[in-house]
This record gives structure tokens, sequence and C-alpha cells, in this order.
């Protein structure tokens, strides 16, 4: 597996992925940071976000942390490898009332085949969530 640190431009690299990312340009969100194993996606929320209580829906929470722990593990592969999601668990905390999400994702372990990840979901400044992810790899 190739090194991404040994990538020219990571962010031209992973911006080029997010062309095809469809759903996460529905929701309105975008990487706000990229490093190598780490990001971060923020959204401005709005009331198409909202669950009938007005509290950020649970959906898009577990989206949030999906997109955030998937690119991180996007992040260690080399171009033109993918990574799907293996499965996700999201443990809801706090309900989301504010403005703003923002989702970090990690990957803890980085394998041949699976990438262990972690995300936190925080909206304005309350953890709103945590998930873990299993990310595979799809050459």
């Amino acid at each position: 597996m190739q090194d991404a640190n040994a990538q020219p431009d990571l962010e031209t690299r992973i911006r080029r992925k997010l062309e095809r990312q469809y759903f996460m340009h529905l929701i309105g969100a975008d990487l706000t940071r990229i490093e190598p194993g780490r990001i971060e996606v923020g959204l401005t929320l709005g009331q198409q976000h909202q669950q009938q209580r007005g509290f950020t829906h649970g959906g898009l929470t577990a989206t949030m942390a999906d997109l955030a722990a998937g690119f991180a593990a996007v992040t260690l592969v080399p171009d033109g490898v993918g990574v799907v999601t293996a499965e996700l668990k999201v443990s809801y905390l706090n309900p989301g009332i504010g403005t703003h999400l923002r989702a970090v994702g990690w990957v803890l372990k980085a394998g041949r085949r699976l990438h262990f990840c972690e995300a936190e979901v925080w909206c304005d400044e309350v953890l709103i969530a945590k998930a873990t992810a299993t990310m595979a790899v799809v050459e």
C-alpha cells in the first residue's frame, strides 16, 4: 500500500474523489480539513436537516460520521483504490440543536483490506454522536 504522505497533493486527490459524492453535495456537506488519516466535514444546518421535533435528524448525524470516517480511510489508500463502509455503529449522545454540524473522522488502524476508524459529530460546541466504522478497501 502506498503511503499517503508520499502523494504530491493529497487535498487535490481527495477533492477529486468528492466530485462523485452526490449525496454529500445534496445534504450540503463539504470537507473542511484533509490530513493523512484524518478528515473534518462541515455542514450548515437548515430546516431540511431536522426531524419532527426540530433536532438534527439521526440519519444526517450518521451520514456525517460515515463521511468523516470513510474519507479518513480514503486518505490512506493509493489513487485508483476505493473505500466502502463495511460496518458503522453510531451512539447518539445529545440532540443536535444548533446551526452547524462538524464531523471529525480518523483511522485507528489501517490494514491491507480493512481500515478501522472512529468519528465524532459535533453540533455547534456539543458532542452529539460518536461512531466506530470498518471501511473495506476496494481495488
